[in-house]
């Protein structure tokens, strides 16, 4: 009779409960509830679809140690170059806890399994897709992964863009040549247009300019998104080839560029090291330089200081020959005044005695000279001799008395100057 009556509401559920009497309630709170003889099931307050690889199909809504709601294999998807994938990813719902959201969702699809086999399920199946169609595997390996995750919560809770798929012409940066001539050589011709077509996915926008959108269903009741992930992506074969041999041609473009790099590098090395040793020896030139216009200047400037010096010293010894010149003038003038004076003074005395006393001391000194002369004469002391033939002089006292005295007439005659005393007037 208990089991009859009440049950026990359990964490993490929501309980749509039917009575005998035919009054509905939602339960949320843990715990024994009531339901007179009637009937209850249990909807997880959260739902999780997810797509994951080495698992089948399966709905376990109801099942609390389930990994998820419900399980899928991976998801072929197609992204917008044609290009197929297998993709993995996990979206979690919310179901609503109050009576009035509740009560709708349960009577629209009467079980959790039905709520996601109708509703659910395909949501994430179709925005998944619509997801894949906005960009191309090309975009999404080659960087747009968190663009495409991004795109998929945005579309999961507020709705699928509604997109118009166009043909757009577009222009090539890369020239394209005509077949081979070997008559031309480098110099080969354009063919073509140089464009290329491409396809493009273009949002459609309403009248303020906002992307349209397709509405999930499942907000309708109440449901919400809480969590959309899109955790792996498994491209096909012929596009992991294709994507390994551009890789391997980018790794080889990389390569190529280091080593043009490195090229470079070298030579700007080189011209650097050129540079440098131009610039050592520009600088050794030009220390050199300096030093000989130093040495030069210093040479110049000791040239000049020895050609001043002796500048000076020729104007000191002109100023000094100046000078001695000076001073020898004037002695020559004192000397001439002072020898002029003596002359005078001799004249005058001359003329006063006829320079008797001049004459009288030279007749002293030539007195003297034939006194000593007579005195030192080397002569026998006994003289033999007699007048000979012709009264020849035999050196007798007489006869150099004789010569003496003809010598001191001569040397007054020379004098000129008179023996004889005048007495003046």
């Amino acid at each position: 009779m208990f089991n009859q009556v009440f049950f026990y509401a359990e964490p993490g559920f929501v309980y749509h409960v039917r009575t005998i009497t035919g009054e509905e309630k939602v339960v949320s709170d843990v715990g024994y509830n009531t339901y007179l003889f009637g009937r209850y099931n249990a909807w997880k307050r959260s739902m999780t679809v997810q797509a994951s690889a080495g698992t089948g199909e399966s709905l376990t809504a109801e099942s609390e140690g389930a990994m998820a709601s419900a399980l899928l294999p991976p998801l072929n998807i197609m992204f917008l170059d044609q290009v197929d994938a297998d993709a993995e990813a996990t979206v979690r719902f919310s179901i609503p806890q109050d009576q009035d959201n509740f009560l709708k969702l349960a009577h629209e699809y009467r079980s959790p399994e039905n709520l996601l086999r109708t509703a659910l399920i395909p949501a994430f199946k179709e925005t998944l897709q619509s997801t894949a169609s906005l960009m191309s595997a090309e975009e999404y390996y080659s960087g747009g992964r968190s663009g495409f995750n991004s795109e998929f919560e945005n579309q999961m809770t507020n709705g699928i863009y509604i997109v118009r798929r166009e043909e757009q012409l577009t222009l090539t940066n890369r020239k394209q040549k005509a077949s081979a001539n070997a008559t031309l050589g480098d110099k080969q011709e354009d063919y073509g247009d140089e464009t290329k077509i491409e396809f493009v996915v273009n949002k459609v926008v309403d009248e303020a300019g906002l992307p349209t959108r397709k509405a999930q269903k499942f907000t309708n009741f109440g449901i919400t998104v809480l969590d959309a992930r899109v955790t792996d992506m498994r491209p096909n074969r012929k596009f992991v080839e294709r994507m390994q041999l551009k890789q391997k041609a980018s790794a080889d473009r990389a390569i190529a560029r280091e080593q043009r790099i490195q090229e470079e590098e070298q030579r700007l090395l080189a011209i650097a090291k050129g540079e440098r040793e131009v610039a050592e020896r520009q600088a050794q030139a030009k220390v050199e330089q300096i030093q000989r216009t130093t040495e030069a200047e210093t040479e110049k400037q000791l040239t000049l200081t020895d050609a001043q010096k002796l500048k000076e010293q020729a104007a000191i010894a002109k100023d000094t020959a100046q000078i001695e010149l000076e001073k020898a003038r004037i002695e020559a003038e004192t000397q001439r005044t002072l020898a002029d004076a003596e002359a005078y003074q001799k004249e005058v005395i001359l003329k006063a005695d006829n320079a008797l006393a001049q004459k009288l001391q030279a007749e002293i000194e030539i007195q003297k000279l034939w006194a000593e002369a007579f005195a030192k004469r080397q002569v026998p002391t006994n003289v033999f001799g007699g007048n000979g033939a012709g009264g020849a002089p035999v050196g007798s006292d007489a006869e150099t008395k004789a010569f003496m005295q003809m010598l001191t007439l001569d040397a007054a005659k020379r004098l000129n100057y008179s023996r004889e005393v005048t007495q003046s007037k």
